[in-house]
């Protein structure tokens, strides 16, 4: 009898342990990171139909492997019930899916994205109400990118008195999440964590209330938004968006940035417009990517309008592979049928090389917190080939420094700059930098950012852009400062040109004015060889340079990995410059390896160049390579 029940007992600790393992194995779909599905509370209410669950979920687990479920609790004033969300919980446990809450605070998302009021009493009852519902369930919820506040409702105007809109709602959203969220469902279940997703225009935040200053100390974790969608949209988002914004975050509370978001936006283009998406994401080492949302997954389906003309090249991103037959792991077959099946092929093709990578590295562009000007520059940098690195704190150990119009609402800017040149570095300001304080920059040089413009196309001895540029005056005394990129209309054979970048020695280092088009996106028409002089003068810290036309991107890494991708729609040839120690480029992809080209002329300039290597490849249209630099 007693070794019966001690068999007995093997047994069942045995299958304890299998299942344990089991689920172990499940929740491992990646090697380099998690995915995750964000459920709306439309969609969480469907839930309590089981087969309704079952059977959209068997669409969606076909196509994409999945490790973990967010459920969204309230949106539009839909509060999903207790026994939904325990059903739906249970449902995603017993197949190995982690779950987590989520809160969306709109009043009607489709009404202009109709925000709660917090000042009003009856919202903030309502506001708490939800946190708590939301804490019962779950050890961890997120905040949707709807945690600010547009309201100007009676109330709020009289509530905000003589402050500035931008002061009154810092200060409100910051009590607001303190009072009404973190410490109402803290006190419900004291091992909540609850997370706050920055959605992706983050220059425009403290005008609607988001705090980057306190609200990553105050909630437990932040999530960014890393959705692009189309650049023609509304808010002209530049691909590199969704590189750079997690960066930026992760330097806001460095560890504390739990990954990254996108949804459906830019699958109107094409493909590889959403893959990229996704892939540049993880290219900034995200630790997990939230996929907005189940019923985008479930409802967008596959459509040869999806795929580009520039399909069956060879690109990175294959639409063929997407729309091929999946083998289960029965051995079955089943046709893919929806957008969660790009999800999947793009993120475990990712996958592959996101664990060779090692921490990005950028130039350090300095944005204090709660300023404007300049807005979204850097990622237009980053479209041009510039790895940009924002930071909120002034980087003190760097050999070049961006700043842009944001730095001027810092007070203590000019001794920053002036330690920075007289340590004998550099420091590059945009035109709009120099416009903003040129009163401080005097005690540099005298340099003027005038309400004067100029028509360019010719760059002389770095080539014609392809049309038109509007670009600021700056103005220099001779022999102060030097132009190290000068255009004009024409600029060669013509009788007046512009500086396009500017040096102006200090000490021992150089203050550089980059201008700026009055329509950042003309950055993107400078002739090539202007970008590569940019390039080698800002990318000191970097160790390698691009040499390439516009809208390719660079990704450096500290273990001396890089991936280099094309965001055009048409083939280019790029170089990849290096120190001239640097004998080989290895891909990370299957191996080959890419030798140095012989020595070439070198273009003269006022300054000594230094030797360096180059390694030539061609990128197809929305492609990428990846290298180790030895």
């Amino acid at each position: 009898m007693n070794s019966k029940i001690k068999v007995d007992k093997f047994v069942i600790v045995v299958f304890l342990l299998c299942m344990v393992c089991n689920m172990t194995m499940q929740a491992k779909a990646y090697e380099s990171f998690k995915v995750s599905i964000y459920v709306r509370a439309y969609e969480v209410d469907k839930m309590k139909d089981i087969h309704w669950l079952d059977s959209t979920w068997n669409v969606i687990s076909q196509q994409l492997e999945v490790d973990k479920i967010y459920l969204e609790t309230h949106r539009d004033l839909l509060v999903v019930e207790d026994a939904t969300l325990e059903q739906a919980k249970k449902f995603f446990h017993d197949r190995g899916i982690e779950t987590a809450g989520g809160i969306t605070y709109t009043i009607n998302e489709a009404n202009s994205f109709e925000t709660f009021c917090y000042s009003n009493p009856e919202h903030r009852k309502m506001v708490q109400k939800i946190a708590e519902h939301t804490a019962k369930h779950f050890d961890e919820f997120i905040l949707d990118d709807f945690f600010f506040t547009s309201c100007k409702s009676d109330i709020e105007i009289k509530a905000k008195g003589m402050q500035s809109w931008t002061d009154y709602r810092l200060k409100l959203m910051t009590e607001a999440g303190r009072d009404l969220v973190l410490k109402p469902a803290k006190k419900v279940n004291p091992q909540i964590k609850v997370i706050i997703k920055y959605p992706n225009w983050y220059d425009h935040f403290q005008g609607l209330g988001f705090n980057l200053e306190e609200g990553p100390q105050l909630f437990d974790g932040i999530w960014t938004g890393t959705e692009t969608r189309d650049p023609a949209g509304n808010q002209h988002l530049q691909n590199y968006l969704s590189y750079n914004i997690i960066r930026y975050f992760d330097n806001l509370r460095p560890g504390y940035n739990g990954g990254g978001w996108v949804d459906v936006g830019g699958l109107n283009m094409g493909m590889d417009r959403y893959a990229e998406q996704l892939h540049l994401t993880m290219l900034a080492k995200a630790p997990e990517i939230i996929l907005f949302a189940y019923h985008q997954l479930l409802d967008v389906k596959l459509s040869p309008k999806y795929r580009t003309p520039w399909q069956g090249m060879g690109t990175s991103f294959n639409y063929d592979e997407v729309t091929a037959p999946i083998r289960l792991e029965d051995g079955s077959l089943v046709e893919p049928t929806t957008m969660a099946r790009i999800a999947g092929v793009v993120l475990k093709q990712t996958d592959k090389l996101i664990h060779k990578l090692g921490n990005p590295v950028g130039i350090k562009s300095y944005k204090p917190f709660h300023t404007a000007g300049d807005d979204f520059l850097q990622n237009y940098l980053g479209m041009i080939g510039l790895p940009m690195d924002m930071r909120p704190v002034f980087p003190e150990d760097q050999q070049v420094v961006l700043l842009t119009a944001q730095a001027a609402q810092d007070t203590e800017i000019m001794a920053k700059i002036k330690r920075q040149l007289q340590s004998g570095r550099d420091v590059v300001v945009t035109s709009s930098l120099l416009k903003a304080i040129p009163e401080k920059l005097t005690e540099v040089a005298e340099l003027r950012c005038t309400d004067l413009k100029a028509l360019v196309n010719d760059f002389g001895r770095y080539g014609q852009s392809g049309r038109d540029l509007l670009i600021p005056q700056v103005q220099y005394y001779t022999n102060d400062a030097w132009e190290m990129v000068s255009a004009g209309r024409p600029l060669t054979g013509g009788v007046s040109g512009y500086p396009i970048l500017l040096r102006a020695p200090y000490a021992t280092g150089n203050l550089y004015v980059l201008t700026i088009p009055d329509d950042m996106g003309n950055l993107y028409d400078f002739p090539a060889n202007a970008l590569n002089e940019i390039r080698r003068i800002m990318s000191k810290d970097i160790g390698v340079c691009l040499e390439a036309p516009s809208k390719v991107g660079l990704f450096v890494y500290d273990n001396k990995t890089l991936v280099v991708e094309n965001f055009n729609d048409e083939p280019v040839e790029v170089r990849i410059v290096t120190g001239d120690k640097v004998m080989k480029l290895e891909s990370l992809e299957d191996g080959t390896v890419l030798g140095p080209l012989p020595a070439g002329p070198v273009i003269q300039t006022r300054r000594p160049v230094t030797p360096k290597n180059s390694f030539r490849l061609l990128l197809l249209p929305h492609s990428y390579k990846a290298f180790r630099y030895k």
